[in-house]
């Protein structure tokens, strides 16, 4: 299998968390495989994450924590995102930086007619989520409304597919040795630059 340039993005705003260790396990499995791993954390960013317009006729200046993440993400051959979920959607601060980056000239041009073209085609994608909530309730009751967003009206909408997402439930709570086999198998998604 041939290396990869992998962007990792570690979504949780806090330190210590199973997020991060998800993301330092991924990135030395990718790293020890051959692939080329930047590792970013949300947590380490600095920016407004308020977009604070109507529309797309106005933008803030990107700061530089934000120029770099779209370096990076325009670098990358593959995007990990970790994240967990929060009331069944994203940390306001990754949701932030997904507002002040996915902008068109960034990641789509919108000058034409019918949907916007993509500009990050050619990645792949891999979501990597923790919840509270049992994958059965997620998916059965609510029909997995996340997974929704994230692939098809964020990541693939501006080029990024194909998107494969893992969930990790009951996060707060698991059984022994559950976190371990977690820590195993989000390896083995590095080791293969999935």
């Amino acid at each position: 299998m041939p290396a990869k340039r992998i962007l990792i993005l570690n979504g949780h705003p806090a330190q210590a968390t199973l997020s991060q260790a998800m993301a330092e396990h991924y990135f030395d499995a990718a790293t020890a495989q051959g692939h080329d791993v930047k590792l970013m954390a949300i947590k380490d960013m600095a920016f407004d994450a308020d977009y604070g317009f109507a529309g797309y006729s106005q933008h803030k200046p990107l700061e530089p924590d934000v120029q770099g993440f779209l370096d990076a993400l325009n670098w990358a051959e593959h995007f990990v995102l970790i994240s967990p979920m929060w009331w069944g959607g994203l940390p306001a601060k990754l949701k932030g930086l997904i507002d002040r980056s996915f902008l068109p000239g960034k990641v789509f041009d919108s000058r034409g007619k019918g949907l916007p073209k993509p500009l990050l085609t050619g990645r792949s994608g891999r979501v990597i989520l923790t919840s509270d909530s049992p994958w059965w309730y997620f998916r059965f009751f609510l029909n997995r409304p996340l997974y929704w967003q994230l692939r098809k009206q964020i990541l693939e909408f501006v080029g990024i597919k194909p998107v494969r997402i893992t969930h990790f439930a009951q996060a707060s709570h698991p059984k022994p040795n559950e976190v371990k086999g977690w820590l195993a198998e989000v390896a083995k998604l590095g080791a293969r630059g999935d």
